[in-house]
């Protein structure tokens, strides 16, 4: 199990999701090509999660909160595959 700060890899996607923690070519510059491989995904395991959870139909906020969470999840998944593909990194 590889860890970031101290923190797992999964305990990282959920901060990303949250918005504590802003994926960039800094953050990601540290990392060696495993932790890369591993973020990825890890972040892929919480956006399917988030998005198998039930939708609140009736709740604004929540869809708000919800559709936030992904979109950074997604932003964070966009930033390293660049990031991978400029150190020819294969993530998959």
């Amino acid at each position: 199990m590889a860890n970031i700060r101290g923190k797992s890899l999964e305990a990282i996607a959920k901060d990303i999701s949250d918005g504590y923690i802003t994926v960039n070519p800094i953050f990601l510059k540290g990392l060696d090509v495993d932790a890369l491989k591993g973020l990825y995904q890890a972040i892929q395991k919480v956006q399917s999660i988030i998005r198998g959870e039930k939708f609140p139909h009736n709740d604004i906020e929540a869809i708000r909160t919800r559709n936030m969470r992904l979109q950074r999840l997604h932003l964070a998944l966009v930033v390293i595959k660049n990031f991978a593909k400029e150190r020819k990194v294969l993530l998959v």
